[in-house]
């Protein structure tokens, strides 16, 4: 009697074991069915996607099941497809993105032979893909804090995704956290993005006039001057910050060192020629403020204004001298004899102006 109850009980454990691997083949035959439906509804797709998912419940729930690697590896296909295709409800999204993390490790950890590697990787990949769908959701419904935290979620798991770290400095701008702007292109620069030169102008920017921080801000202009020595931009950018300071001599000696050490640098010459230029407009500025019955003040400032002019010149003409076609010097050099009636002058360099355009 104990024998046949005994054998029994055997037929009823392999039964139950049975019953249990039978949900991985319901799983199975679940993700077989997407395959199906690709002319189906969202809310369809969603159920045979949860049906699937709960098959993979059962499996994991079960002592002689949740050891076994396709539990997790279809739990991780499952979970990671809603978290994409349901990227509009963002709640529904990230808790289906959290299953599908926690089986994706439990199936990389069981997968010894490698035999569902390729399922791995198809919900690794499914996950970035639902993160990224997540940002751009939100960006089209304008929550740009949202879009932030979703594409930064993208950028903490890969940190060498660049689009990702563009994406979320353009949103961060849009919510005006410009903190992040300034952390997310960094980092796009940092990984070699085609375009840092853009970058670090926006950042620059950013950091001067939205952050406040001139100290950081400079720190920023000298690294990009210094990965783009021959840009005008960023050198004509840090003389301003030094002449807007009343710091004329720190301008000019960063101009002058550089000169000497790239004497045929065409844009060092006109920039050095631009901090007597830039003198005169400000002595204009301040001159065209003046009461006119004050024709004195009004006489000397004219007269200090055409001292900073006449010590441009020479440098603007040996800009021209090196690049006969440097734009800037040209247009500077054209305004210059405008205000100093030289029409012999301001003929010959509007002629050339026009020759370039």
């Amino acid at each position: 009697m104990k024998k046949i109850l005994f054998s029994l009980l055997f037929v009823g454990v392999a039964t139950l074991a049975n019953a249990q691997k039978s949900e991985i083949e319901a799983a199975k035959k679940q993700w077989a069915l997407l395959s199906l439906n690709k002319d189906k509804t969202l809310a369809d797709n969603l159920k045979t996607l949860n049906e699937g998912l709960a098959h993979t419940d059962k499996a994991i729930a079960h002592e002689k099941s949740k050891d076994l690697v396709e539990s997790w590896s279809y739990r991780a296909l499952f979970a990671s497809r809603i978290a994409l295709v349901d990227s509009l409800d963002a709640a529904n999204s990230s808790a289906n993105q959290k299953i599908a993390e926690e089986a994706v490790e439990k199936a990389k950890a069981l997968d010894t032979k490698g035999n569902e590697k390729e399922n791995i990787e198809n919900a690794r990949l499914t996950i970035q893909d639902a993160m990224r769908n997540r940002g751009i959701y939100a960006y089209q419904k304008k929550d740009f804090a949202g879009a932030l935290a979703a594409f930064n979620e993208v950028t903490a798991k890969n940190p060498n995704d660049t689009a990702m770290f563009i994406n979320a400095g353009v949103v961060a701008k849009e919510a005006k956290n410009y903190p992040e702007v300034v952390r997310n292109f960094k980092k796009a620069i940092e990984l070699n993005y085609k375009d840092s030169k853009m970058l670090y102008s926006d950042i620059i920017k950013t950091t001067f006039d939205e952050i406040k921080d001139s100290v950081a801000g400079l720190s920023l202009l000298q690294e990009a001057s210094a990965k783009y020595p021959e840009d005008p931009y960023f050198i004509g950018l840090e003389t301003d910050i030094y002449l807007k300071k009343g710091d004329i001599a720190k301008s000019q000696e960063m101009l002058t060192k550089l000169v000497a050490k790239d004497p045929k640098n065409a844009n060092y010459q006109s920039l050095l020629g631009d901090t007597y230029y830039k003198q005169a407009l400000a002595v204009q500025t301040q001159r065209n403020a003046l009461d006119p019955k004050k024709t004195k003040e009004f006489n000397e400032l004219g007269i200090k204004m055409t001292k900073f002019i006449d010590q441009a010149i020479p440098f603007y003409k040996a800009a021209l001298d090196i690049d006969p076609k440097h734009v800037n010097t040209l247009e500077n050099l054209a305004i210059i004899y405008a205000f100093k009636n030289d029409n012999v002058n301001y003929e010959a360099i509007k002629k050339r102006l026009a020759e370039l355009k």
